[in-house]
């Protein structure tokens, strides 16, 4: 057999891209998606520019300090040892996107996903330049001219913009917003600052402006693992197919089946075919055909369809947030359901960890490392010294003013190496200190546990203690 036959009869492995070019509608869903864009590239886009006034620190309201090891989010300090409210924060986004799947399927790949987000502009951006769907089409399809060459050259290159400045947005998070607004454009900024933009800059234009669809489809592992969180009361954009079909199928409006009472009486349904739910469908799919895997949730074709009921003045909701249940039987879901507890009490619990988390945040961390290299020493005048490594990281933005006891010691001397005669730590910075206490030798007792306790001369910060050993031998 010739090796033409064989490739012949091989299926294709690998599909080209049809591009999409959805049309442009009006509508509720569209309006909200609108406002949460609106309102979502205000916070990313602004946020590195507004200034906050600190004692210490930089005076930008947020900043991710890698050098300073700082986390400045107004007036919270996150520092190293708070790490944990990272990992709190992230569980709590887990719990919640489970329990916002659980009720309303992928609404929040609909209207909050960065990649939805950044891919709604691109596309108004095609339409601002190319137009409507029927003539971005027409431009797909025609030679390369220069009205081709004009249209396309202008849209990629202001989806380059859009995307550069996203990703130098995103680097001002990390440095002081004006100063590197300056140091990047006279060629005077960290090349980390340059990678990360030119990064950023690079995978934005493609995953909104080329890839897309494909994102949702087949990068994205939400799709993939979404299926486990639905159940048959979840709320999802949903085809009413006994409606829309009736007997007879769906059919477009014709002579003698032009009113809704026409239409039942030949077995037709509300549905007249009209493809405009496909056609402003970001990823190109039919919600005609039932539940898939690039169907996010967006609401645009319930629009869509809503429009078209509207101008027939027949009802609204062909297409609409239903679940299975409802469309089987006609009754409304219960939210009440033992998925929805669970996942409600887990985001629920851990919603209040975090912010007991942030309530419980240590304003001072305090550490004694006892030193090992001697144990102990036995001084002329028979005392046993002990030598402790002290650690005492301020949190504060204000400085602190320490005052260090020994307790379960008798007759316990305590000395601060290096000529210190105060524990005084400037705000939000750190201090190390060589501590000696001597103590007269026990009889028959070789080690005791002793506790240093931190005071704060100005009496603004409640004592912090931390036990160790004594050794006398």
């Amino acid at each position: 057999m010739s090796q033409d036959h064989l490739t012949a009869q091989e299926p294709e492995l690998y599909q080209a891209r049809e591009a999409i070019h959805p049309k442009a509608i009006h509508g509720r869903f569209r309006r909200f998606k609108t406002g949460v864009l609106l309102l979502a590239y205000a916070v990313f886009f602004l946020l590195p520019w507004v200034r906050w006034e600190r004692l210490v620190g930089p005076d930008q309201a947020v900043m991710f300090d890698i050098p300073t090891r700082r986390y400045y989010l107004f007036d919270l300090i996150i520092h190293p040892q708070d790490m944990f409210l990272l990992a709190g924060f992230l569980i709590l986004a887990a719990w919640l996107l489970f329990f916002v799947t659980g009720l309303v399927g992928r609404a929040f790949c609909g209207y909050f996903c960065f990649q939805t987000l950044w891919t709604d502009v691109f596309m108004k951006v095609e339409y601002w330049v190319q137009g409507d769907r029927n003539k971005r089409m027409k431009l797909e399809k025609q030679p390369w001219n220069a009205e081709k060459i004009t249209k396309k050259g202008l849209t990629v290159l202001i989806w380059t913009l859009i995307a550069f400045w996203t990703g130098f947005t995103f680097t001002a998070y990390w440095a002081d917003a004006p100063q590197l607004f300056i140091a990047f454009f006279t060629g005077q900024a960290a090349s980390a600052a340059y990678i990360t933009t030119g990064i950023l800059t690079a995978t934005t234009l493609v995953a909104a402006g080329f890839a897309r669809e494909q994102v949702c489809i087949y990068m994205c592992p939400y799709a993939r693992f979404q299926a486990v969180m639905f159940d048959k009361e979840t709320l999802l954009v949903s085809y009413d197919v006994h409606r829309g079909e009736g007997s007879q199928g769906r059919k477009p409006l014709q002579k003698g089946l032009m009113t809704r009472e026409e239409r039942h009486a030949a077995g037709a349904g509300d549905c007249i075919d009209c493809k405009l739910c496909v056609q402003v469908c970001p990823t190109g799919i039919d919600i005609r055909d039932g539940l898939q895997l690039a169907c996010i949730s967006c609401g645009l074709c319930i629009d869509a369809c809503n429009e078209i009921m509207t101008k027939r003045g027949w009802p609204q909701g062909l297409i609409r947030y239903a679940s299975e249940v409802e469309l089987e039987t006609g009754k409304k879901p219960s939210l009440l359901k033992f998925r929805t507890i669970g996942y409600g009490v887990a985001t629920t619990v851990a919603s209040l960890l975090l912010i007991y988390g942030f309530y419980a945040m240590k304003p001072l961390d305090f550490a004694v490392l006892q030193i090992r290299q001697p144990l102990f020493v036995v001084m002329s005048d028979g005392t046993v010294q002990n030598n402790y490594q002290l650690k005492i990281n301020n949190k504060e933005p204000a400085p602190l003013a320490l005052e260090l006891k020994v307790e379960g010691l008798n007759d316990a001397e305590v000395t601060i190496g290096g000529n210190y005669r105060t524990l005084d730590i400037p705000p939000d910075q750190t201090g190390n200190y060589l501590i000696h206490v001597r103590a007269p030798r026990a009889s028959g007792v070789s080690r005791q546990i002793i506790t240093f306790r931190l005071i704060d001369k100005n009496g603004h910060l409640p004592d912090v203690v931390e036990t160790t050993n004594f050794n006398f031998k």
